[in-house]
């Protein structure tokens, strides 16, 4: 009878203790990144609040699209989210995945926190069969990925001579090799099972040397049922018509919003810009941050999109920095934070009510 009570107080401990990390993050990296108060300043900045509009428009529909990529796998795929009321439960999941893994992106080194924990979500929740749950969230990761690549290699090979930047080009360049490294692990994986199995044996051994596994035995042959089971589900997604290739052109609409954005932020504080220049500034400064292993790419970011918004003037740099990165960070912590909050309380709702 004593443990009910003391369960439910460290889940409400660890709710408090969540919002607080939230709280945190947010104030840490805000001080960080904008904490001198030198660079504050009002005077001669120019604000026209319209354009703004446009940049909040792209980013909604950015969002949409990024969890359109998810609904769409979910349904192609397997037969659960299929027929009556199945779209709108396979949005309210890709949701939470996406908004999950961007909370985690953005709050752990080198972005290495969003996949685990939306494998994690989908196994716990989603309903799906096999190994679909670990795939997903992987093929989408990696389709986001490949959608990039293909915006910065058109970008790089036509519209280079946009920014005459070539330190930035060759770090951009650099950055795409850090891009195109987990396509090319996951192709390996799928498609060469047995080799991957024979390097997970060495890291298995490694493992047991280090005390950290125990049974060597056990260990491999979960390994090995877990490698055939997700080649199994990225081949099933790969062999669904035109899937793999609608996802893509998905993430190439994503990025594409998305790297339109500080465009509208620059004209909104009285940049003097033309669109194509900012455009490809933004894929390039993209691409060389990715290798940054910061949350968020804090630090580098903001040192990086000066190229950006350098066209400023020294008092609207501080304000368009600031509210490029609420797009692009904040925005990502915050909907990850009330995402928990709504997961919660359905949670919640969902549990049998008490009778007297």
């Amino acid at each position: 009878m004593s443990k009910k009570p003391k369960s439910k107080k460290t889940r409400i401990l660890l709710t408090i203790l969540f919002v607080l990390i939230n709280v945190g993050v947010i104030a840490i990296t805000a001080f960080t990144e904008f904490g001198n108060p030198k660079e504050v300043s009002t005077e001669n900045v120019e604000f026209n609040f319209w354009y703004l509009l446009p940049a909040l428009f792209l980013f909604v529909l950015a969002i949409f699209f990024e969890i359109f990529r998810y609904v769409l796998m979910m349904r192609k795929a397997t037969d659960v989210y299929k027929g009556k009321g199945g779209f709108r439960k396979a949005w309210k999941f890709a949701r939470n995945t996406v908004l999950i893994g961007r909370y985690y992106d953005n709050i752990t080194p080198a972005a290495i926190g969003g996949q685990p924990f939306q494998i994690y979500y989908m196994n716990k929740n989603a309903g799906l069969k096999g190994g679909l749950a670990t795939t997903i969230p992987i093929m989408g990761m990696i389709s986001g990925q490949i959608g990039f690549i293909v915006i910065a290699v058109l970008c790089f090979l036509f519209a280079s001579a946009s920014t005459k930047d070539v330190a930035l080009m060759a770090a951009a360049c650099f950055g795409l090799l850090f891009y195109a490294f987990w396509p090319i692990l996951v192709l390996i994986a799928t498609f060469l099972p047995k080799s991957t199995s024979e390097l997970i044996v060495l890291f298995v051994r490694l493992f047991v040397k280090l005390h950290i596994i125990k049974d060597k035995d056990k260990a491999i042959a979960r390994a090995d049922r877990g490698v055939s089971e997700y080649s199994r589900c990225v081949k099933m997604i790969l062999k669904t018509r035109g899937l793999f290739l609608k996802t893509i052109l998905v993430s190439i609409l994503f990025h594409v919003l998305f790297c339109s954005i500080p465009f509208f932020v620059l004209t909104a504080f009285g940049g003097r810009i033309d669109f194509l220049p900012c455009f490809v500034t933004t894929v390039a400064v993209t691409s060389a941050i990715y290798f940054v292993p910061t949350p968020g790419n804090a630090g580098a970011a903001e040192g990086t999109f000066f190229v950006v918004f350098s066209a400023l003037s020294s008092g609207s740099v501080f304000w368009a920095m600031l509210t490029w990165r609420f797009f692009s960070y904040y925005s990502y912590i915050i909907m990850g934070g009330i995402t928990y909050l709504l997961m919660y309380i359905d949670k919640k709702k969902a549990l049998p009510q008490k009778t007297s």
